[in-house]
């Protein structure tokens, strides 16, 4: 079983300040990760939102925060409704000269049921690569532009 922690890391041609504003405010977030009902950046704070492969497989995620340190790092729980396990997903910002480097890291995968094929490894590495990768990119660099 793996039990190593998926990390991904990018670096935005863009301010940390927008990077952090991009990772931690539910108007900034709906636009490249999920439509967040409610999200506040505050140690404690509970949120969920569902998501899955397909439009007719989706699952509701349980969120909790547990670390917030401004513009350097976020830190929350994350599991699923009605299934075992618990993960903890991290977002780290450095400032890299101009750049903002982010350094997204998901432990506790290995918690989730491994009967269930959408909780695979190569998903999450599939989901977050393209969250971070492509998304959270194309949503930093039309910001940029407006």
């Amino acid at each position: 079983m793996n039990q190593e922690p998926i990390i991904i890391e990018k670096t935005y041609d863009a301010s940390i300040d927008k990077v952090w504003k991009a990772i931690s405010d539910k108007n900034e977030m709906k636009k490249w990760y999920f439509d967040l009902a409610e999200f506040k950046p505050e140690v404690g704070f509970e949120f969920q939102f569902s998501g899955g492969p397909s439009p007719e497989k989706q699952y509701l995620h349980l969120c909790k925060i547990t670390e917030v340190i401004v513009n350097k790092k976020l830190s929350y729980t994350w599991r699923y409704d009605g299934y075992s396990g618990d993960s903890l997903v991290i977002f780290e910002l450095f400032v890299e000269g101009d750049k903002t480097r982010l350094k997204l890291s998901h432990f506790g995968l290995e918690s989730f049921p491994m009967s269930n094929p959408d909780f695979e490894r190569k998903n999450f590495v599939a989901g977050w690569s393209h969250i971070v990768g492509v998304a959270l990119t194309e949503f930093l660099n039309s910001e940029q532009d407006s």
